[in-house]
């Protein structure tokens, strides 16, 4: 590897030879010059690889100097080193995109510090993260054999979402592929606890998880009640990596809590998201609100369109102070993100605001039906990747920010995530089987039951029944469902995509964030 080139620019640059000199021990190719015009023209016609650029100069000083080399060599890093550590020139400064700076008098070790953080750090980081992930994966094997609450698999699975983004963002991504099998390793065990304990959860078991009907109850309703604005996001079908990348464009704006609680089965909107704003389960709102869980198997969306009264039942039952002061908005597109942005002025006497975000879903759906979602996203990171650029120029990201100027909390949460499927398994039902991929429900499924949770008795599991022979069929892992006929024509449609509905570890355990304003 070739040494790191830097330009020094120093009015006193020969006074700095001793400097020099132990910066070339290191391995460094250093260039003095004593002046910002000529610091300049070097970078135009050289490559460096940092300056060191000393503040205080007679002619054109650092701060000058620093613009014109912006505007020659926009990514060259740069450290300042000043005499002086006020506020303003500091502000000065970082507004003008130093990279870092030194307080003199400075010593050589500080400089070699300095420059082994911006150019080397990325490296250095990789290699310890590689190391760290190492030692972490052996750790799994015995954190599985012991997961028998579910704490314990939230915790297993937050874990698993930070190697991925530390080993996407700063390895060499040769351990991602290691990684995935790992998570697949772990879905398989997930799979089986889930279908050992769900009906006791539902049906009142101690040990339950936190699940969809239960989140308004004990973590939105209290909140209420102190007399703060609550503002309630759900962004639909939202992975906990997803949000844990996003995260970061919000830390300057609040102060950040995670939790996580459990999507219910099926794992996709129509029960869940109906569940979170009932407070009840899917059976429970098909016998107090059957009106309100009306369609078909083949019009799943009609039973997402009572959410609003759902919420307001919800909140009467409750005997919320927000009975007759919320405000519910969904949010399709873009005009229907401006109704929000524009109608916040108007709030600020509204308990709680609740506010539906689609366009994940959207997304996920669409992605295997266009190629060119689908070369924009081949990939969960990429996928992860692109909730990001939608989140970080969407009229949301606005909204937050400007209720951070609030006396408000803010939730954020989802109602299920999804997976990235990757295996076909037949079922068989006949014309009246609901179109989903990664669940189905009718009459006289027949499935694998290996690969597949048959729910015999849907009451049991505190869902509608229709029919008396009715049952549901969940997948696991990353099985996909597909009929016989024409397999594989569907096989290759649906390969890869994201679909939720199933029980993975992406699907059921999920972010919920409490947002402080700063």
């Amino acid at each position: 590897m070739s040494p790191y080139r830097i330009l020094w620019v120093d009015d006193q640059i020969e006074e700095l030879r001793s400097h020099v000199v132990y910066l070339t021990e290191k391995g460094y190719r250093v260039d003095g010059v004593n002046n910002g015009r000529d610091a300049v023209a070097m970078l135009a016609g050289e490559r460096y690889d940092a300056v060191l650029l000393d503040e205080m100069m007679p002619g054109m000083g650092g701060l000058e100097t620093l613009v014109e080399i912006k505007k020659v060599r926009e990514s060259v890093p740069v450290i300042m080193i000043t005499k002086s550590e006020e506020e303003d020139l500091m502000r000065r400064a970082i507004g003008s995109r130093i990279d870092d700076y030194l307080v003199k008098p400075v010593s050589p070790l500080q400089i070699v510090s300095a420059l082994k953080r911006l150019l080397e750090g990325r490296r250095i980081l990789g290699e310890q993260v590689n190391r760290d992930y190492l030692a972490h994966y052996g750790t799994v094997g015995g954190r599985l054999a012991r997961a028998a609450a579910p704490g314990d698999w939230e915790s297993l699975y937050a874990d698993m979402v930070g190697w991925a983004l530390d080993l996407y963002a700063y390895s060499d991504h040769g351990l991602l592929q290691v990684h995935d099998e790992q998570i697949t390793e772990c879905n398989r065990a997930f799979a089986r606890y889930v279908r050992d304990n769900y009906s006791r959860w539902v049906n009142g078991a101690a040990d339950a998880p936190l699940m969809c009907p239960d989140l308004f109850r004990t973590w939105v309703a209290p909140e209420i009640e102190t007399g703060r604005q609550v503002f309630w996001i759900v962004i639909d079908c939202m992975r906990l990596d997803q949000w844990r990348h996003v995260e970061d464009l919000l830390e300057p704006y609040y102060h950040l809590e995670r939790r996580h609680y459990w999507s219910i089965l099926p794992s996709a909107t129509p029960f869940a998201r109906n569940a979170m704003f009932a407070g009840l389960y899917p059976r429970e709102i098909a016998a107090r609100y059957p009106d309100w869980w009306r369609g078909s198997s083949q019009q799943q969306h009609s039973k997402n369109a009572h959410e609003e009264e759902l919420l307001g039942e919800q909140l009467r039952r409750l005997g919320s102070a927000a009975a007759s002061s919320y405000k519910y908005y969904k949010v399709f597109d873009a005009r229907d993100s401006d109704d929000l942005r524009k109608h916040l002025g108007s709030l600020g006497d509204v308990r709680l605001v609740a506010a539906v975000y689609n366009f994940l879903d959207i997304m996920a759906h669409g992605r295997s039906q266009s190629s060119i979602l689908k070369e924009l996203a081949p990939d969960v990171a990429a996928f992860r990747s692109l909730m990001r650029s939608w989140f970080e120029h969407s009229t949301l990201y606005e909204v937050l920010k400007l209720l951070a100027r609030r006396d408000v909390t803010v939730f954020i949460t989802t109602d299920h995530g999804s997976t990235n499927c990757t295996r076909a398994t037949t079922v068989k039902g006949n014309r009246d089987t609901s179109s989903n991929v990664r669940y189905k429900y009718g009459d006289n499924l027949g499935v694998d039951e290996r690969a597949v949770f048959l729910i015999k008795d849907p009451e049991a599991c505190m869902l509608p029944r229709q029919s008396t022979i009715e049952n549901y069929a969940v997948t696991t892992e990353n099985d996909y469902l597909v009929y016989p006929t024409n397999f594989h024509e569907y096989e290759r449609l649906y390969r890869g995509s994201f679909q939720h509905g199933g029980i993975s570890l992406e699907e059921l355990i999920i972010p919920f964030a409490v947002l402080r304003p700063r």
